[in-house]
């Protein structure tokens, strides 16, 4: 089908590390009665026509209606059955999470990303007044739990910018989180996002803002310290030259990949023990008076964890533009640490 094939492209497209880190984003494509999605936990570069997950729209359009519980945990074990009983015969994997949130949009194409970039402005405390200025077209929404929560008020934002405009937009930006695009053409997407990031890179540029994380020389000198304090959690690390890491959840991501906060202490079994004691999870990045280090139990997710350690450092880098880092409350960065889709979605990058 000529929509999966695009839709793949674009996929291979907005999948390289401008865009997104790890398994992060996703993407869709529709007709009038399916839904074609990104499997969660799998990354967009990897994607092929037939790993898309197939998807009954009037299924996921009667999850609109259904009377959810209270209880966060509920709701979401609810709607994650409801999801899985809208895929279609014949596909495998679990659909994205912001599969619903795909399918509220009309248009065919819809691509999600997490550049560092947008999150530079999506993550500054002045991030609304910017994006009115700069993309007046666009829609802004604060930050919400992902999942149901989000896509329930991400639909009645867009319900209530198609009776203001007499169409829907084909910019949403999440507070520290990340855009989506729809559009019903490949060319449009692409316009779309070489706008964007054009126009951010400018702001940047003329506010004297490095696009670029700085990286100097690199010391491995407590590499086998490290691994000796952590053990299994720490088997295996990767190491980069210390920058001004962010000392906080600055999206979801981040928390998935990195963890909330950094070790910074001195590396004892007494402060590694007082960490994981307050924290409740063993550190994902470790930063020395030299360098810093994302451990893990496998190679990759030692890589990951540094990786989104350094996004996360360029994504404060950025906000600085845009008066400065605003990172996640408690209650949204508890939401994300405890919530089995995104633990799920970690797995699969294991």
């Amino acid at each position: 089908m000529d929509i999966l094939k695009t839709i793949t492209s674009l996929s291979h497209e907005f999948g390289n590390d401008d865009f997104v880190k790890g398994g992060g984003g996703n993407t869709s494509c529709k007709t009038a009665d399916t839904l074609w999605v990104k499997p969660s936990g799998t990354t967009l570069g990897g994607l092929l026509p037939e790993t898309f997950v197939a998807m009954n729209r009037k299924k996921i359009n009667a999850l609109y209606a259904v009377a959810t519980p209270a209880d966060k945990s509920a709701r979401e074990e609810l709607v994650k059955n409801v999801m899985a009983d809208a895929v279609m015969p014949g596909s495998t994997g679990r659909p994205s999470v912001e599969a619903p949130l795909h399918n509220v949009f009309d248009a065919t194409f819809v691509v999600h990303t997490h550049p560092a970039f947008v999150n530079g402005m999506t993550c500054a405390k002045n991030g609304e007044t910017v994006c009115a200025k700069l993309f007046p077209e666009a829609l802004w929404v604060g930050y919400i739990d992902p999942g149901y929560t989000l896509c329930m008020h991400v639909r009645a934002e867009i319900e209530k910018y198609r009776a203001a405009k007499g169409h829907e937009p084909s910019m949403l930006f999440l507070e520290n989180h990340g855009v989506f695009i729809a559009a019903n053409t490949a060319d449009e997407i692409r316009a779309l996002y070489t706008k964007i990031m054009e126009t951010l890179k400018a702001e940047y540029v003329n506010a004297g803002i490095a696009t670029e994380l700085p990286v100097g020389r690199t010391d491995v000198s407590a590499s086998e310290t490290v691994k000796s304090l952590l053990g299994s959690d720490g088997a295996f690390v990767a190491v980069s030259s210390l920058f001004a890491f962010a000392n906080g959840p600055v999206t979801p991501d981040h928390i998935v990949y990195s963890k909330s906060y950094p070790f910074t202490g001195a590396l004892t079994a007494e402060n590694i023990a007082a960490f994981k004691a307050k924290r409740g999870y063993s550190p994902r990045v470790i930063v020395t008076g030299k360098a810093v280090y994302g451990v893990g139990a496998s190679q990759k997710v030692a890589d990951l964890a540094l990786i989104l350690a350094q996004d996360g450092a360029l994504v404060q880098q950025l906000a600085a533009a845009f008066g400065g880092l605003r990172l996640m409350s408690d209650a949204a960065r508890e939401f994300i640490e405890n919530w089995e889709v995104e633990s799920y979605r970690a797995k699969q990058m294991q």
